[in-house]
């Protein structure tokens, strides 16, 4: 059963007091229909509305009152409304339908008892034109690819499973899990690619896969764009994002195009709404509110590592590679480690950030800063020593922070080092495949 954890997040919203209307966003083919429908067997009662029906799309149009809606809803799928409080209803493609979308509000306010889902293709695009979210009325949850502990289970890995969950990892598992991490970068977290990749065992077999993931989007550009040089625009974005992702970009030009900076920014925006990339943008800040600068250079986010290694030709590099570290300049394991971030939380406000410092004469760059309740904890992914840390030690050398965090393909370690000023500081190293439990890691270390 593919996405277990969201599953059990939407098992805490199922029993939530308080409980709004949920919208389930997340981009194509991460397998939103599947979630709500294998959650729906916590439920007597399923009904399950698609949009992209004329039938269905009628239900909130043809009636002028939510009364009327839900009655004529229960009525036609033949379930019973004694049981409403054990019911889900699921509103697919729901961008199909700004009706729809604004009768949310009146399922909060005029049926609690009735549990609804949501969700849609390009969702995210649409908010601010033709379809406005009731403010308030709903909340959401993000769905994102694959992660690595859900790739192990899928795989049927339910030992190394067991020992990626103990927090610290016993030494003896290291270098499985490795392996293992090795082969989940490979191919990525998309849905489709995980399932075929469990019944084949065979990267050569995942070519045509990989293309079909893609098509959906083009797809879409011809459906929402305004004209046939948006079209364009949106396909040149689209097929470059996974050439540049994994490093700083900038908008003007972007992909080696002539499109300008304007251009190029709207489009890249419209396809993070759609949750296709995340554009990060560095902050410059060493203490609270670590604000994004938006007049920088963002890094690029793509939604898959996997897709990045397909569409870009690194699938050759990383094969066998030792050391994730050693392939693009360390960028596909920085990129692996975001994606792992991202994944382990279900918020969609939950985002990525990193440090750049603010002078001119003298660069650095931290590849992350993970949220660590007030504060933010300096993370490295580096295959080095420490002394090789040069921003770290910086970063370490000009704040109040003596904790930092080191992700690379060697096993667990607490070390104290000093900078070059000579501020004593604790270094956490952490194989870069437990970056996704990197807050329990330093529940355990940092004190």
């Amino acid at each position: 059963m593919f996405k277990r954890q969201i599953v059990k997040e939407l098992l805490r919203w199922k029993q939530s007091d308080g409980r709004k209307p949920l919208v389930l966003r997340g981009a194509r083919q991460t397998g939103k229909t599947t979630v709500v429908k294998q959650f729906a067997e916590n439920y007597s009662q399923f009904i399950h509305l698609n949009l992209e029906r004329k039938t269905d799309r009628e239900f909130f149009t043809a009636y002028s009152t939510i009364n009327e809606t839900v009655q004529a809803i229960f009525f036609h799928y033949n379930k019973t409304m004694e049981k409403m409080s054990d019911t889900l209803l699921f509103i697919d493609e729901i961008q199909q339908s700004p009706e729809a979308v604004a009768m949310l509000r009146y399922f909060f306010e005029d049926f609690p008892a009735l549990h609804v889902i949501a969700a849609g293709s390009l969702l995210e695009t649409l908010l601010g034109k033709s379809i406005n979210f009731p403010v308030g009325r709903v909340e959401y949850r993000a769905l994102r690819p694959v992660s690595f502990a859900e790739f192990l289970e899928e795989m049927g890995e339910q030992q190394a499973f067991e020992m990626y969950s103990k927090t610290p990892l016993p030494d003896f598992a290291h270098g499985k899990l490795l392996q293992l991490f090795h082969t989940y970068t490979l191919i990525g977290g998309m849905p489709a690619i995980v399932a075929n990749y469990i019944k084949t065992r065979d990267l050569a077999a995942l070519q045509n896969v990989y293309e079909s993931l893609l098509i959906p989007y083009f797809d879409d550009a011809e459906k929402y764009a305004k004209n046939a040089a948006q079209i364009q625009l949106l396909r040149h974005a689209i097929r470059s994002v996974f050439y540049e992702a994994g490093r700083r970009i900038k908008f003007q030009g972007f992909g080696a195009s002539a499109y300008n900076s304007k251009e190029m920014s709207e489009v890249l925006r419209t396809l993070e709404k759609a949750m296709l990339l995340h554009l990060v943008f560095p902050t410059v800040q060493s203490e609270p509110p670590f604000q994004p600068d938006i007049k920088k250079s963002p890094r690029l986010q793509a939604l898959d590592t996997g897709m990045l290694n397909f569409f870009s030709g690194l699938q050759k590099d990383l094969f066998g590679a030792r050391d994730l570290n050693d392939v693009y300049h360390g960028k596909i394991t920085e990129h692996i480690v975001g994606q792992e971030f991202l994944s382990a939380n279900f918020s969609f406000l939950n985002a990525l950030h990193f440090w750049v410092r603010d002078k001119k004469q003298s660069e650095a760059e931290l590849d992350f800063m993970f949220p660590y309740h007030s504060t933010m904890i300096p993370v490295e992914v580096k295959s080095g020593t420490s002394g090789k840390l040069r921003s770290l030690l910086y970063y370490l050398d000009n704040t109040d922070s003596d904790f930092a965090v080191r992700l690379f393909a060697g096993k667990i370690q607490l070390e104290t080092h000093r900078t070059p000023a000579g501020k004593t500081f604790k270094l956490l190293n952490l194989p870069y495949y437990l970056s996704g439990r990197l807050k329990e890691y330093i529940d355990c270390f940092y004190q």
